[in-house]
């Protein structure tokens, strides 16, 4: 038996929109086992700022394992413990957004191979927020 491909990807996953499934549908095409690392909410508001996120740690978790080809999602707090996870999972394609091409990717050398994924620029949370926040509907 051929054992299952282990494909990776995280982020904020905060508020999903086109781009966030154009990435997961993306990932799912290699077929195997899709793995979601998901900031924690303590992460994102150290990122973000201290209105993110939108939606709390165990909602995004929800909203992701509810796509169809997600296998499995797990919650990270710091750079270590995403370097743990990928280390225990060591994927076979590990996706990144286009905009981290060329930069050091925190636990790549657990991955076989890295993958990028050519971000849809009109699509972004913070966009999405900016927007709403200043009643543009």
């Amino acid at each position: 038996k051929i054992p299952m491909k282990k494909v990776w990807l995280n982020g904020c996953f905060d508020v999903l929109h086109h781009g966030h499934f154009k990435l997961i549908q993306y990932a799912t095409s290699f077929g195997g086992q899709v793995i979601i690392g998901v900031d924690s909410d303590e992460r994102v508001k150290r990122m973000k700022g201290e209105d993110r996120p939108f939606h709390s740690e165990a909602e995004r978790v929800f909203n992701l394992k509810q796509i169809k080809g997600v296998d499995s999602v797990v919650i990270f707090n710091s750079d270590e413990e995403l370097r743990e996870l990928l280390e225990r999972y060591n994927p076979d394609k590990f996706i990144i957004g286009s905009d981290y091409a060329g930069k050091e990717i925190i636990g790549q050398e657990f991955a076989k191979q890295i993958v990028i994924f050519n971000k849809l620029d009109k699509f972004s949370t913070t966009h999405i927020l900016n927007y709403a926040n200043n009643d543009n509907r």
